[in-house]
């Protein structure tokens, strides 16, 4: 059995990759909140932007978690296409669970279906981006532990949607950010927990990249994006602004016009 280190870079991986979960779930959830205010093509876009943000957000935090994980006896090396399928398919999954709860007519119903796309997101990405790793050795799981990794990440995903859609204000919009990082991040460790190891001694070349020669400046990349999507979902008017300032604007051109 190959002895496997989940915090081989101290607390930094842990505590980088929930902020990076975190940050993920508050745009995501926030785009999904400004799709039901909006219509038409503006509502897809925000679904978009929702669907990618806690995507990458997932992605991130799993692979910057990753940076820290190491077995005693062998290299690791991951494959470069199946890595990132697990973005693809991450974002894809992930989706089609925002896409349910934003353009759901029952909101209990959307909720809950919303909740499971995004859970089993979170459980099929990590799961992938696992079959991505190569070493010399076999990888096998508890699988009593993975599903309840894959309850942890439905269940909380489901909270997490449920107080972001159904109760308004900063500080609740800022406690369903942290519960779905707190999936996210839950999730990982509890499926990375399930993982046994039995290893192949070798001294054969692994295929693939290290986690510094690739994964490092993906997460670097999507992490610069989740931030900067932050501010600008931050910084744009909401619906009710720009209704507001639609009124406004209607009210001064009849006050021009009767002048």
């Amino acid at each position: 059995m190959g002895h496997m280190d989940h915090f081989g870079a101290g607390w930094v991986t842990p505590v980088l990759s929930y902020a990076m979960a975190c940050v993920g779930a508050a745009l995501g959830l926030r785009c999904t909140v400004r799709a039901l205010e909006a219509d038409g093509s503006s509502k897809r876009n925000w679904l978009l932007l929702a669907s990618v943000a806690i995507g990458s957000g997932i992605w991130t935090m799993h692979f910057v978690a990753m940076l820290g994980f190491g077995v005693e006896g062998t290299p690791i090396r991951y494959d470069v296409p199946l890595t990132m399928l697990s973005l693809v398919v991450a974002v894809l999954v992930v989706g089609a669970g925002v896409f349910t709860a934003g353009y759901g007519r029952s909101r209990v119903r959307g909720v809950l279906l919303g909740g499971l796309g995004t859970g089993l997101g979170v459980a099929a990405m990590h799961y992938l981006g696992m079959l991505a790793l190569n070493l010399h050795g076999t990888i096998r799981y508890d699988s009593t532990l993975v599903i309840a990794s894959v309850v942890i990440a439905v269940v909380a995903a489901t909270a997490a949607l449920t107080l972001s859609l159904t109760v308004r204000g900063p500080v609740v919009a800022t406690a369903a950010a942290l519960v779905m990082g707190l999936a996210v991040s839950s999730m990982h460790y509890t499926a990375m927990y399930a993982v046994r190891i039995t290893l192949d001694p070798s001294s054969a070349a692994l295929s693939g990249a290290t986690a510094t020669e690739f994964i490092f400046p993906i997460a670097v990349v999507l992490g610069s994006f989740l931030f900067l999507a932050a501010a600008y979902v931050a910084l744009s008017p909401t619906g009710k602004r720009a209704e507001s300032a639609a009124t406004d604007e209607l009210l001064r051109q009849v006050e021009l016009a009767t002048a």
